[in-house]
């Protein structure tokens, strides 16, 4: 059996552990968002560690609900998931919990080429002793350049969003509270850096959801980050939000009449969570696979199929052109300074501490 330099150090590291390469568990649970993002962990991570290694990995589509389905794995005690991707601020909350495992990136993720620790390489993206990053995306919006009003600037900012005389027609957003309440407070006139502050109080969160109010008839809610790219190519709705490597795939990949709207973008990070508690041998073979699917050239691999942006800074100078399309991949990433004027970073601290109860004013908003 061939092997790469990663696998064969990652293999190397859970041998030192007691545990050999036959008892570790032949078969992995992998949770992901599906769609675009899946398909390029597919091709990136899953298809040249199941080549050199044998063993089957199944893939999940689970992600938007891991933090409850995870919570009540753990008081079944059954947890019947390996390694599950989520966003920055739901892997503080499953650390915070004790539902992720914590890791040392110096012993569980391989050095940069040139030697460079992974805590160095990665940096301000190990937001939590749990989280793994993976790569830097943002929630954007879409909209279909066929349905731009005779005569109007085609809409290039979050906020358009809310005008609905300059452009009719149904919208999508994601139905959960995080970038809908900044978006709604930035787009009534408050400054970003007040957003935070003022949503912790109930007349700020009053103003975010009365600003809602004013395209919530005209809004279709999505749960999965798919829905908006198909209702785009299906002519359904006139603009919505989801991520920016779905938009990606339904105007580059796809060829469909879309567009992006990039300012007031959330940039967000996205990476692995390992869960507490598994048996030896299934968490034997995560961390073989979580060193090998993070190091330096694969994650630059996976920005050959979706535009968004290695954790490691190591990878950075490898991205190329997409790998089928032949496209230059960098001016696509939400981090290129072309794309919008504006831009935030999701607050994972503060959602950590605040989303709970958010989500569920958010529900009870979205009954009413």
């Amino acid at each position: 059996m061939k092997m790469t330099k990663t696998l064969m150090a990652s293999t190397a590291l859970s041998l030192a552990a007691g545990m050999s390469f036959a008892e570790m568990a032949n078969e992995m649970t992998i949770v992901s968002w599906g769609g675009a993002y899946s398909a390029s962990q597919q091709k990136a991570y899953h298809d040249p560690y199941m080549a050199n290694t044998g063993i089957t990995i199944i893939n999940d589509e689970s992600s938007p609900e891991a933090v409850a389905k995870l919570r009540a794995m753990n008081e079944a005690g059954n947890i019947t998931w390996d390694l599950v991707d989520v966003e920055a601020a739901d892997a503080i909350r499953l650390c915070d919990e004790g539902l992720a495992l914590e890791i040392d990136p110096d012993e569980a993720l391989a050095a940069a080429p040139d030697g460079t620790s992974a805590t160095d390489d990665f940096g301000d993206m190990l937001v939590s002793d749990c989280f793994i990053p993976q790569i830097v995306f943002s929630t954007t919006f879409g909209y279909r350049t066929d349905q731009v009003p005779a005569g109007v600037e085609p809409p290039d900012s979050a906020c358009d969003v809310f005008d609905l005389e300059t452009y009719p027609g149904k919208r999508a957003l994601n139905k959960r509270p995080i970038a809908n309440m900044e978006w709604a407070l930035i787009c009534d006139g408050v400054a970003y850096e007040d957003v935070y502050d003022l949503l912790e109080t109930d007349e700020g969160q009053a103003r975010a959801f009365a600003k809602l109010d004013t395209i919530k008839d005209q809004t279709v809610w999505w749960s999965a980050a798919a829905e908006t790219p198909q209702l785009l190519a299906d002519g359904e709705i006139f603009m919505g939000s989801t991520y920016n490597g779905r938009l990606f795939s339904v105007i580059a990949e796809q060829n469909q009449p879309v567009g992006m709207a990039w300012d007031w973008q959330m940039l967000d990070l996205d990476g692995w969570v390992i869960p507490a508690g598994l048996p030896e041998d299934r968490l034997a073979r995560v961390m073989d696979y979580v060193m090998f699917a993070t190091d330096t050239q694969r994650l630059a691999d996976q920005a050959q199929y979706i535009s968004y942006g290695p954790a490691r800074a190591s990878s950075a100078p490898l991205v190329g052109k997409h790998a089928e399309l032949g496209i230059d991949m960098g001016p696509h990433m939400p981090t290129d300074p072309a794309n919008g004027a504006n831009k935030f970073v999701n607050n994972y601290a503060w959602w950590a501490d605040y989303r709970d109860d958010l989500d569920a004013k958010f529900q009870a908003w979205l009954a009413q």
